[in-house]
């Protein structure tokens, strides 16, 4: 059984429903496995646990905003 792992900040249910529709999708067409085989979880990380450049998603944020 294939599985997909997807980590990322926060993310809308709408948003999470899509990408695991087209991440099936497409894993599908490339693969020809069932999508019934497929497994897909996703992995919200707070903002505070994620950095780029020594600076937190969090800290980006606040800085975009301004």
């Amino acid at each position: 059984m294939p599985y997909i792992s997807f980590e990322s900040g926060k993310l809308e249910k709408e948003i999470k429903q899509k990408l695991i529709k087209q991440l099936t999708e497409i894993s599908v067409s490339i693969t020809g496995i069932p999508k019934e085989l497929f497994f897909i979880s996703i992995k919200e990380i707070p903002d505070d646990d994620i950095a780029v450049g020594g600076k937190t998603v969090t800290e980006m944020k606040k800085e975009l905003k301004k």
